[in-house]
């Protein structure tokens, strides 16, 4: 009996967590970049009554009489899995069609996102709306990139510009390459977004403004530019969106409230058997 309580109570648990997750998916169905999770429960370990035995001649093998103690969490999984575009017109922002990350610095550490809605600030430098700094590379004369990532600044080039140039407008292409109209007409790329890739990307950590951080499991970070490896290409003028499926989402929850309502049933079953048994004699 006390096995069948501390049983249904550990089902109270895994199944207020996959609540907990599940309400935080549809709280971030219109969430920019956001990418859901699921929950996978697995058993505890079962306590042993009476261990197998080999067969002979005489009598043939018994299996082992197991009881099982409960259920436990086994991990939350997110899905990385491409959300729809919205198409909003900005130049600054930015969506990733296929894999990779874009590159965010934060204090000492980068971070990395799948958000998109990117503005430059009063010095000319692309951020975040949090206001982490975008990561790319300066070009050399070739256009390929040189160095280790960098704050993506709009004034990268402005050493070797001719006296009196100024930039005028600017454009993010399908190869990440931030290109500026100048004052003479040229056409010049500034600057190259860098693009994030892991070997297993559900091994990373959240850490809240949509994005995320290198953890044990995910493997080291790969930094490389749009459409080199798995990384995908840019599409400018549009954010990707939240990767919910509100349908499944609603689907969870009642698979959720169904768990935890019968977990609680047989923690009263159990009570109403402890009192019997309490009360067996009068």
């Amino acid at each position: 009996m006390l096995r069948s309580l501390f049983a249904g109570i550990s089902g109270l648990r895994v199944n207020q967590t996959m609540l907990d997750v599940t309400g935080n998916n549809i709280a971030n169905a219109n969430t920019t970049g956001f990418k859901s999770s699921t929950t996978v429960f697995s058993d505890t370990l079962s306590q042993m009554l009476t261990a197998s035995s080999g067969g002979n001649a005489e009598r043939g093998g018994t299996n082992p009489i197991q009881v099982g103690l409960g259920v436990q969490l086994a991990a939350t999984m997110a899905n990385f899995g491409q959300g729809s575009a919205q198409l909003t017109g900005r130049a600054t922002d930015v969506m990733l069609n296929g894999d990779g990350f874009f590159v965010l610095r934060d204090g000492q550490e980068n971070v990395y996102t799948r958000a998109g809605a990117f503005t430059f600030d009063q010095s000319g430098v692309l951020v975040s709306p949090s206001g982490m700094r975008v990561q790319g590379y300066a070009l050399d004369a070739a256009g390929a990139p040189t160095g280790g990532a960098v704050d993506v600044d709009l004034t990268m080039i402005n050493g070797s510009l001719p006296a009196g140039v100024d930039l005028k407008s600017y454009s993010i292409g399908a190869d990440g390459k931030v290109r500026g109209v100048f004052s003479d007409g040229v056409q010049r790329d500034i600057c190259q977004l860098a693009v994030a890739d892991f070997t297993n990307p559900m091994g990373l950590e959240k850490v809240g403004d949509t994005a995320f951080r290198e953890s044990a499991n995910s493997g080291a970070v790969q930094l490389g530019i749009a459409g080199q490896g798995q990384r995908g290409q840019i599409q400018a003028g549009a954010l990707e969106m939240s990767n919910v499926d509100l349908s499944a989402e609603f689907t969870n929850l009642i698979l959720a409230q169904r768990g935890f309502q019968a977990s609680s049933r047989v923690i009263t079953t159990s009570d109403q058997v402890l009192e019997e048994l309490v009360n067996i004699k009068r």
